[in-house]
């Protein structure tokens, strides 16, 4: 396959997925809609993932603490993935699986939302995470691809996009994470 091939049939796949998602919009209205009501009550936003999906967590929570579009006042979210020594000492103790689950015993609140982020909606240390979150009263959302995996049981939502290719995914997972602050500032 040649570079152009290999490019056109990237762009093919992205461009078909991205039109499935239209599918999603009405729930996404009504992630939006979570996220205003968990500011309005004084709650914050965690987020959480592995690898790209920790990148993304950290990119849309810069995004709602800074600002995406509008000027405002800074919004609470916090990336679970960004405190190295929080995970070395808790993957050490307790092993990496309970890495994000740790930080939501400590820092999740009921009145607060919970997303975890993983492509196939099966990585063990976000599952820990949710079901915790959930054990505290928080509502928890998915962003995750394919079948939405384990967390479609355990997520009061579960935004899942319409591929099982991992680049993909993680490119409508961050289209879906800059729609969100969109939403939340409008």
């Amino acid at each position: 396959m040649t570079n152009e091939e290999n490019l056109n049939s990237a762009i093919a796949e992205h461009t078909a997925m991205f039109n499935r998602l239209h599918e999603l919009i009405p729930l996404i209205s009504e992630v939006a809609e979570e996220l205003r009501a968990c500011i309005k009550r004084g709650g914050k936003i965690l987020l959480m993932g592995n690898g790209g999906s920790a990148a993304d967590s950290q990119h849309i929570a810069a995004e709602i603490v800074g600002r995406y579009k509008k000027e405002r006042r800074g919004l609470p979210a916090i990336a679970l993935t960004t405190d190295t020594s929080i995970l070395t000492s808790v993957g050490n103790d307790y092993g990496y699986d309970y890495i994000f689950a740790r930080q939501i015993e400590a820092l999740c609140r009921p009145e607060d939302v919970v997303i975890g982020i993983t492509t196939s909606g099966n990585s063990a240390n976000v599952i820990h995470a949710i079901v915790e979150a959930n054990s505290i009263g928080a509502v928890t959302i998915g962003l995750t691809g394919g079948t939405g995996g384990k967390l479609s049981e355990l997520c009061k939502f579960n935004l899942i996009m319409p591929s099982n290719n991992t680049p993909r995914v993680q490119e409508a997972h961050i289209f879906i994470g800059h729609s969100l602050c969109d939403l939340l500032e409008s």
